[in-house]
């Protein structure tokens, strides 16, 4: 028997958690559900909703040069219920949408944040 498993938690290192815990905030409709010291005198926010979340990392320095695209994550995925106000809201933060599709299983878009993470924003509505 196979045990069925969800993911919990992903973990991002940033230089920019006060932006975006913002941005999360309006974009995906998330909450900050702890915060406080961390990994050697860096600080953490656990961002998200009542059973998974994304967890904002600052390091102590908090000197860290943005991560090239993909080295080592290639995307976070999440799902939102309209699409065309969700890629406003990204707008809105001056960050720009590209690839945008619309294949099975929906329509989607993706954005780099301010340290080159990539996120695509997927509807199936």
């Amino acid at each position: 028997m196979t045990a069925t498993a969800q993911i919990e938690h992903v973990n991002l290192t940033t230089a920019y958690a006060d932006r975006m815990v913002e941005l999360l905030g309006k974009l995906f409709g998330w909450h900050k559900r702890w915060e406080g010291p961390s990994l050697n005198g860096g600080h953490s926010i656990h961002f998200g909703g009542e059973h998974d979340y994304i967890v904002l990392y600052t390091p102590k320095d908090n000197d860290h040069d943005p991560f090239p695209k993909g080295a080592p994550l290639n995307h976070v995925g999440v799902t939102v219920g309209d699409l065309d106000a969700a890629e406003r809201v990204v707008e809105e933060a001056g960050l720009v949408p590209f690839n945008h599709g619309d294949y099975e299983p929906g329509r989607r878009f993706y954005f780099l944040d301010w340290d080159q993470t990539e996120w695509e924003v997927v509807s199936y509505a």
